[in-house]
């Protein structure tokens, strides 16, 4: 069966194509994370014929590691999650007592243990998605991988020797890397990578950042054990997220053990025979066993020789695909325009040269990794099959696995005040779950509701508290839809559960109008 492929925008037959130039490839993926991983295999099953190139496995990433899977299989949401079981079950057993479980006054906690089961994992995932390639007829490539020209790869074996392969498009998809502060010392930090292989469970740890890697991190940390302190440079941690929620999130750390600085830099670290000596810009010092660093991450373009070739990059080395910066697309999450301007990446994740395409983290468009799948979804469909698909950014949940976790769909109060024309309904519930009722545990649970006062839509939904992420997936299938409050109401709830207060929140906590919408610097 003849294969269609997207040409300079329009939809030919893969023999009009080959009759124009030969190439080794159909198309070429730099990069086999998640997203890469996703348009390889369907653009494979569409007829292409795909070649993919990683560096070697290893769980902390370097310029010379990687690994088939990508961050957030090795190095990022798999592991973390994994971690984040493990430190849960500390509360869990404070709280089973009360439940009539004897356990002893002395319980230990094996962090050799769970590393080593993390470790396994995420080896047989590495090979998971090494297989899932071989079975689409991907042909996998170990190595650096470079753009050399419009239409040509160069790819850098490990025995050093090159290798040259054209072709007819290529894709990156290279992801992210950790970010370092530019502060004396830095080198006694660590980042994510390094948090999730660490030797030894550290007993005093410090955090620097205030997004959800950083108090993904102090809560693990705190959940096995260890003293934490959480430093940021605002009032709350988890900037761009509702206000209202991050107090939650905020006030929990702390009645989970977590000491938060707000407002607090780190400006030195100094090695000492007691620790790293930790100083801040208020001139407090502390002592730490491990620094984490969590102010961010970069997109991973340096070494792929792209403005060579002519792809333009933003500031943050991104390939450009919009105008939108991340802050920006945290903070209308739910309206993300796409902006095509000149030589920037269009809407279905092409570059300013027309055979170079990107999506992922390496864009910084939507750092998540179901948004890159979606769009490795997307460019497939649209390359490869005759059926131009734009990625669609709106009503996409997430959430930080803090512990308890929060997580979100659609707008947060602040950001439908600033694009309603009327009014904002806001609908709040804060309880005891039943479990804390028996426990003792002094943790409440908030939801939130913001709904169009005109239209009764639902404009976004946060829930912070136990199972928050597996409720909000039920949620956002229904903002998708365009649920309006009066079908939130008119639905029956499972009783006895959290999830049903979502159907139960019948009262107005209160009416906001655009006009009196809160300005907050938090």
């Amino acid at each position: 069966m003849a294969r269609k492929m997207l040409i300079d925008g329009e939809v030919k037959q893969a023999s009009h194509v080959e009759e124009e130039a030969h190439f080794d490839f159909d198309l070429f993926v730099i990069g086999a994370g998640s997203g890469g991983v996703r348009a390889a295999r369907f653009s494979a099953n569409y007829g292409a014929k795909v070649g993919i190139c990683e560096l070697p496995f290893h769980p902390i990433s370097s310029e010379v590691n990687g690994g088939v899977g990508g961050t957030c299989v090795l190095r990022g949401c798999v592991p973390k999650k994994i971690l984040v079981y493990g430190a849960n079950f500390g509360g869990e057993i404070e709280d089973a007592r009360n439940y009539g479980w004897e356990i002893n006054e002395k319980v230990d906690f094996n962090w050799k243990k769970l590393l080593q089961k993390k470790t396994d994992e995420i080896v047989r995932l590495n090979a998971i998605y090494k297989r899932l390639l071989s079975n689409a007829g991907v042909k996998l490539y170990e190595g650096e991988g470079k753009v050399a020209g419009p239409n040509e790869v160069e790819l850098t074996q490990l025995d050093g020797t090159k290798l040259k392969y054209s072709a007819k498009h290529i894709l990156i998809a290279t992801g992210s890397k950790a970010q370092y502060p530019d502060i004396p010392g830095k080198e006694l930090g660590i980042t994510s990578d390094e948090a999730l292989s660490l030797e030894d469970l550290p007993k005093r740890a410090v955090v620097l950042g205030a997004g959800y890697i950083a108090v993904e991190f102090a809560s693990i940390w705190r959940g096995m054990g260890a003293t934490v302190d959480l430093f940021f440079r605002r009032e709350l941690p988890l900037r761009g997220f509702d206000d209202e929620m991050r107090a939650v999130v905020a006030r929990n750390l702390e009645g989970r053990g977590i000491n938060l600085h707000p407002r607090t830099n780190l400006t030195e670290l100094t090695k000492t025979e007691n620790g790293i000596k930790v100083r801040t810009d208020h001139g407090e010092e502390l002592l730490a066993d491990v620094v984490l660093f969590a102010t961010g991450r970069a997109p991973n373009t340096k070494r792929l020789n792209l403005e060579a070739v002519g792809v333009e990059l933003d500031k943050t080395g991104a390939v450009k695909v919009s105008s939108f910066s991340v802050i920006q697309l945290l903070e209308s999450l739910i309206h993300v325009i796409t902006l095509v301007r000149k030589k920037q990446v269009d809407e279905y994740s092409r570059s300013n040269i027309h055979s170079i395409w990107a999506v992922g983290d390496v864009t910084n468009r939507m750092n998540l990794t179901p948004v890159a799948l979606m769009e490795g979804t997307c460019f497939a469909k649209t390359v490869f099959t005759g059926q131009p698909t734009k990625p669609d950014y709106n009503y996409i949940p997430y959430a930080v696995f803090s512990i308890p976790p929060l997580s979100v769909v659609g707008l947060s109060e602040e950001q439908a005040l600033d694009q309603a024309n009327g009014d904002v309904l806001i609908f709040t519930s804060t309880f005891n779950p039943m479990k804390n009722t028996i426990s003792g545990r002094q943790e409440k649970t908030v939801m939130k509701l913001v709904v169009d006062a005109e239209t009764d839509k639902v404009l976004g939904a946060s829930m912070c508290g136990p199972d928050a992420p597996e409720i909000m997936q039920g949620i956002a299938v229904a903002l998708k839809c365009g649920a309006t409050k009066q079908q939130f109401d008119s639905t029956v709830g499972i009783h006895p559960s959290a999830a049903e207060e979502f159907v139960t929140m019948r009262s107005v906590t209160r009416r906001v109008t655009a006009s009196g919408k809160p300005k907050t610097n938090l």
